[in-house]
């Protein structure tokens, strides 16, 4: 492997989840105050521990442009490349509408408020799922009130 494409070869989790777990509350830390720093509107970080395999943390941010949405990734680049995140590049910079920085264990996307609403990914992380596995609760059949009574002969 080149040294060009070792510079763009993502870091990888080490066998310590403690250290990990430190490590990604400090990058988390650091990407919320460069969030705050920029003006970032609607700051929420979810918790995928336990949930998902992805990431420690996801973070979902809003700009009010695009360009401020293409600053506030480019901030962010350097911030977990500070925290020894090689190669997290944002994705999307160009369009500036959705942009996603995959910083291994934190992941950011950063969104216009309209594609934000779109979206709406703190729907899909947070959603409560129904409990499938708990005893029936259906209510048995009963007639709907528009309903015909059944003939009697």
């Amino acid at each position: 492997m080149s040294v060009k494409q070792k510079a763009h070869t993502l870091t990888k989790r080490s066998k310590d989840s403690t250290k990990d777990a430190r490590q990604s509350d400090g990058m988390l830390a650091d990407i919320v105050e460069s969030l705050e720093d920029h003006k970032a509107m609607d700051v929420v970080v979810i918790d995928l521990k336990g949930k998902s395999d992805i990431a420690d943390y996801m973070v979902i941010a809003t700009g009010q442009s695009g360009r401020q949405v293409s600053t506030m990734a480019d901030r962010l680049a350097l911030v977990v490349k500070d925290h020894g995140v090689v190669g997290a590049v944002p994705e999307g910079r160009g369009q500036a509408d959705w942009v996603l920085l995959d910083a291994i264990d934190v992941i950011v996307h950063l969104f216009r408020p309209e594609v934000r609403d779109f979206y709406n990914l703190e729907k899909m992380w947070n959603a409560d799922l129904p409990d499938t596995t708990g005893p029936d609760t259906t209510e048995p059949d009963t007639p709907e009130p528009d309903a015909p009574e059944p003939a009697t002969t």
